[in-house]
Parts: C-alpha cells; sequence; structure tokens
C-alpha cells in the first residue's frame, strides 16, 4: 500500500508538471498598459498601445485588434501608434493575442470616443394642430403620397393605420396578430415596411393592395424599435445606442452607427424620420429630438419638444414618438403614444 501511495504521489506530481499554469494563471502574464488612457477621446485623438509583460516572458510576437477588426502587429517591447480617425463613435474594446513561449493568451482593453461636434438646440414653431387618435400608441409615422401611415403598437392592438390627417380619421387599418407587437414602419419602392418589438419579425406589404408579401427575420439579435429610409437603404434602430443600416432587397443589417454627443452616447433611439439628408430621432422617454449624422452617428443637433407635451390633454398620454416629413410643406408632423394631437412645425436654429 506504501508503494502504491508513493507512486500515486509521484504521478499527480508528474501531471502537475505537464499541465502547467492554468489559463487563469495565462490571463495574468499580459495587460495593456492603460495608465495613460483617458476617460474620453475625440475621433481627432490617438493613443499608443503598449503591453505590460510582468512574468518577462519571452514574446514572439503580438496582434492588436480593435472591435475585431485586426489594427497592427509588434514585437516584444514595441508601442503601437492607434488612431480613431475613420473608428466608429462608442466603445473600441482593444484586443491583444499573444504569442509566447509557444503558447498564446489574450488581453483586453476599453476607450470610448465621443463626438467632437457639439449639438446645436433648434427651435420651433407649430403651423397646424390636427386630432390624433388617442387609442393609437404610437410606433412609426410616416408620408408617402401625401398620407400619413402610422403603426401602433402594444400586444392584441397592433395596427397599420393610413390617415387623414387632417381629421385623425382612419382611410384605411389593419390589425396583426396578437402575438405581435408592432414598432417601426417606413415605405420604400412602394413597399411598406413594419417593424415588431421582441418576435424578430418584419413584415413587408404592398403599398397599393397592403397584402404581406413578405415575413423575415432580423439577421441580427436585436429588438424593433424604429424605422426610416434614405431612398435606397433603411435605417432600423433597436433601443440602443445603435441605428442599423438594413438593405430593403434582403432585409440584411449591413452596418450601423452608434449615436454620440459630444459628452456621451444616447440611449434608447426610438421612432427615425429621413430629413434633408439627415436622420431626426425621437428619444425614448424623453420630448425630444435628435439630429443624427448618418454617417458618423455624431448629434449634430437637439429639438426639445417639451412644450407641446402640455398642450396634450389626454391624461394616458405619453411619450413623444413620431416623426413625420412633409416634403412638399417642408414641415414635420409629430405626436406621441395616445396623443389627442398631431402637431404640424417648422424647425430653425
Amino acid at each position: 500500500m506504501k508503494n502504491h501511495n508513493f507512486l500515486l504521489f509521484i504521478l499527480l506530481g508528474v501531471l502537475t508538471a505537464t499541465c502547467g499554469d492554468s489559463q487563469k494563471d495565462k490571463n495574468a502574464y499580459f495587460s495593456f498598459n492603460t495608465s495613460g488612457f483617458e476617460k474620453q477621446y475625440r475621433p481627432s485623438d490617438a493613443i499608443t498601445l503598449e503591453i505590460l509583460n510582468v512574468q518577462n516572458k519571452a514574446i514572439d510576437s503580438i496582434i492588436y485588434y480593435a472591435n475585431e477588426d485586426r489594427i497592427g502587429s509588434g514585437k516584444a517591447g514595441q508601442k503601437l501608434p492607434f488612431a480613431f480617425k475613420g473608428r466608429k463613435l462608442g466603445y473600441q474594446n482593444l484586443k491583444a493575442l499573444v504569442y509566447f513561449e509557444g503558447d498564446n493568451v489574450e488581453t483586453t482593453a476599453r476607450v470610448e470616443v465621443v463626438s467632437d461636434i457639439t449639438p446645436k438646440l433648434l427651435t420651433y414653431k407649430v403651423v397646424n394642430i390636427f386630432p390624433h387618435d388617442t387609442l393609437s400608441f404610437t410606433e412609426g409615422l410616416e408620408f408617402y403620397r401625401d398620407t400619413l401611415f402610422e403603426s401602433s403598437g402594444q400586444y392584441n392592438k397592433s395596427k397599420l393605420i393610413k390617415y387623414d390627417y387632417k381629421t385623425g380619421k382612419a382611410f384605411k387599418s389593419t390589425d396583426l396578430d396578437g402575438k405581435y407587437f408592432a414598432e417601426g414602419l417606413t415605405i420604400i419602392g412602394n413597399k411598406i415596411f413594419q417593424l415588431t418589438w421582441k418576435e424578430n419579425t418584419g413584415f413587408i406589404y404592398n403599398a397599393d393592395t397592403w397584402k404581406v408579401e413578405k415575413t423575415f427575420n432580423y439577421d441580427k439579435n436585436v429588438e424593433g424599435w424604429g424605422m426610416t429610409n434614405d431612398g435606397k437603404s433603411i435605417y432600423h434602430s433597436d433601443g440602443t445606442e445603435k441605428i442599423w443600416t438594413m438593405n430593403p432587397t434582403t432585409q440584411k443589417m449591413e452596418n450601423y452607427i452608434n449615436v454620440y454627443t459630444n459628452t456621451s452616447k444616447i440611449k434608447s433611439i426610438n421612432e427615425l424620420e429621413w430629413i434633408n439628408g439627415k436622420i431626426y430621432g425621437n428619444i425614448w422617454q424623453k420630448d425630444a429630438i435628435a439630429v443624427i449624422n448618418p454617417v458618423s452617428g455624431a448629434v449634430e443637433a437637439v429639438l426639445d419638444l417639451s412644450g407641446l407635451r402640455k398642450q396634450v390633454k389626454n391624461s394616458e398620454a405619453e411619450v413623444l414618438n413620431g416623426i413625420a416629413y412633409n416634403a412638399k410643406t417642408n414641415t414635420i408632423f409629430v405626436t406621441g403614444k395616445y396623443w389627442d394631437k398631431l402637431f404640424e412645425i417648422k424647425v430653425s436654429e
């Protein structure tokens, strides 16, 4: 028995030596030198990436990534300059893949890039006030052929509606299956696109017949919130700071921007509208609209509409949501969830 125990002791010792350091130990070998990192950066800034080697391991090479894009490589002791120009606003998730002594390990860090634009404050003038259906939980609003279309949400109550906006009466409406919570809509190529909230499902209707021509699933794990289009691409918000670019033919989400001011990201971007080359976006739980650069995601201006909320009489009224641009009059129509009014406004700096 003693000999068996002695052999077992020797065997365990050999196994321990063979296994070497655990992954947890390896992860502690290297780290980014973050001592010089600042809290936030601008697109014109740059930083220097350096890997600390606390165990003095023999490094063969290091490959650097930012948001999974390879940005460079180096050897032990080398520093890598990293410029933010051309990068998306938002968090830059840094990763270094370190090859050493026949092994490799990853180490990570993160920095945030905000906009270099201070948003302007816009003002508005009310041109007209029209009635709005107080039963409509407004999620999408858009003009098409001089007629106002609206997507109304809530489970078992979701609808697609076409309005006579001057009277508030519906020309036409269709109900969605009760399992769907309707969200944003947009119309492009004579097709009505309508999102749903958590059901990962969108609908494409023929704008003339209202027949559902296709049901599609989102190809990203996101929620459906707002929609708009620039005549070529669809823009889809998902309740975060992201706005996705969707191909209307394939419904594939091909890219995204992060919406940022010069101080922070703007979370919960909701209903969207394309106006003169910019994206106007409602901010959930805020009676305000952000004017967003569709290429960079920078917020270039803010429109405070809290004064309109005070004119809404329906006690059940919720947040401002719904932006529709009338190109013929160069005016914007805005409303909110369960609002009794639809406001036509002109906007200026």
